[in-house]
């Protein structure tokens, strides 16, 4: 899957929980959400790209998400 696509994915993710008054619980649905639907390829694709700082695309609050709880990501 091409990786532009799965930060576009990833955002509109984000802008579900986003609005979920908990600010932590939101960000671990997030994480949560792309752990259980997302296949490992495509889990190591995105983190690549924000490894690499390829992540300009990524909003602020998916990219604190996955910073924040990228452990329960299992990667």
């Amino acid at each position: 899957m091409d990786a532009n696509n799965l930060m576009k994915m990833a955002n509109q993710i984000g802008y579900f929980f986003e609005s979920m008054p908990d600010r932590d619980e939101a960000q671990r649905g997030v994480v949560n959400h792309i752990r259980n639907s997302w296949d490992p390829r495509m889990r190591k694709s995105f983190l690549s790209r924000i490894d690499t700082k390829q992540d300009a695309m990524l909003t602020d609050f998916v990219k604190n998400a996955i910073t924040t709880h990228r452990a329960l990501l299992g990667q």
